[in-house]
């Protein structure tokens, strides 16, 4: 069994607009307590918006400020700029190889350059593709086949590690845990070399809304619909089940169990509109997948929004992500049997925190979310790169 080493580590992210040269924030960075740094493409340094030139620049600024201020760059990630886009899944090929090609390698290389991984998300599918089985299988093929040659181009680059950001809504994949799972597998078996998740400790608050109806549910919500007049929002999954069943309350004729299973047939064609109710748990993920995500990032949640709030007292008093249960189920994960057709189990895990800053938040409310981050996950990590036994250890030995 692998026993990672594991970092406590922080999105640069929160600086972006603020604390935009390297110089800046690795120094400021370092003050806060912390010597690891996800560079975030949203903090000025996004291929798509930087000049070749400017990027070398911003490569040997960072090399020299991380060896002047002892920090290591531990990733390159994706930021707002790409995750709002189609990107990778979108209808226009021409657009899906500008993704790959000038904003996915020139990252992989940079990552390259300052001995760093790579995570992301730069893809999404259009409503009509997710309406259309044939579409959405066409789709995901493609997505999947340009992911398993990012994989190899990882390796060849040199590329620590590299891989995709779980998310939470049907057509940003993997939004399932069953459905990541098949996705690293696929991406394993096609490439023949490691790719791995990202998993978000918010990311589980969309799920629980794509939940598939039973023929109670159904019932009960076309019987509220009748009794107020009103029609409702119901997850179907499939658009024309959606309209059939509003025609018939619009009606207020008797949904009997003959016209379910009409519905239930049309749900049965996007099967992968549905989530359940496994995957609107954090600690689920982290159980099944944390030994395949070497980055996994922390926010702190109340379970209903993804508000990537800061772990201090405010936040935690109502926040359901709780270090011992984070690292209880990492360990889960990594005390299954070694299934040889995912990737290697990661090595190294970096816990990294993932806090944003509102655009007009005062620069010392910034930092305050920072170090009270900070200062909550050094309660168990202690010293960056401790083996995640050791910090097991201390919780068995704090309760005795």
């Amino acid at each position: 069994m692998t026993d990672p080493r594991i970092y406590l580590a922080i999105d640069n992210c929160f600086a972006s607009k603020r604390w935009t040269r390297p110089a800046e924030w690795t120094r400021l960075i370092k003050s806060l307590g912390l010597s690891y740094i996800e560079a975030s493409a949203d903090n000025e340094c996004d291929p798509l918006y930087s000049t070749p030139g400017y990027m070398e620049g911003w490569i040997n600024e960072v090399r020299e400020n991380c060896e002047r201020n002892e920090v290591v760059i531990a990733n390159l990630y994706s930021g707002h700029g790409t995750y709002s886009t189609l990107g990778l899944g979108h209808n226009d090929v021409r657009i899906k190889d500008r993704m790959l090609e000038d904003w996915l390698k020139p990252m992989a290389l940079t990552a390259a350059k300052v001995q760093a991984g790579i995570g992301f998300f730069c893809h999404a599918f259009s409503y009509a593709t997710m309406q259309s089985p044939e579409l959405y299988k066409n789709a995901e093929n493609e997505l999947l086949e340009r992911l398993a040659s990012f994989a190899v181009f990882c390796k060849k680059a040199g590329v620590k590690t590299a891989g995709v950001e779980q998310m939470y809504s049907p057509h940003q994949i993997p939004w399932t845990i069953k459905g990541a799972e098949d996705l690293l597998r696929k991406i394993y078996n096609m490439s023949g070399c490691p790719f791995y998740i990202t998993i978000d400790t918010g990311h589980q608050t969309g799920q629980q809304k794509f939940l598939r109806p039973d023929s109670v549910r159904i019932k009960e919500f076309a019987g509220s619909c009748i009794s107020h007049g009103k029609i409702k929002s119901l997850w179907l999954g499939s658009e024309s089940a959606t309209e059939l069943l509003n025609r018939m309350i619009s009606k207020r004729e008797n949904i009997d169990e003959n016209f379910i299973n009409v519905l239930k047939l049309k749900m049965d064609q996007v099967p992968y509109m549905f989530a359940d109710v496994r995957d609107g748990d954090t600690f689920k993920w982290l159980e099944s997948l944390g030994c395949y995500s070497p980055i996994i990032h922390l926010q702190q949640t109340n379970g209903n929004s993804s508000a990537h709030w800061p772990f201090d007292n405010e936040h935690n008093e109502h926040g359901i992500i709780k270090a011992e249960k984070v690292f209880s189920s990492i360990a889960s994960s990594y005390s299954r049997s070694i299934d040889k057709c995912m990737p290697p189990e990661c090595d190294e895990i970096f816990l990294t925190l993932e806090i944003f800053s509102g655009t007009a938040d005062l620069y010392d409310e910034i930092l305050q979310k920072v170090i009270s981050s900070v200062e909550y996950w050094r309660q168990y990590i202690p010293r960056d790169g401790m083996r995640l036994s050791e910090i097991m250890n201390g919780f068995t030995t704090a309760g005795t």
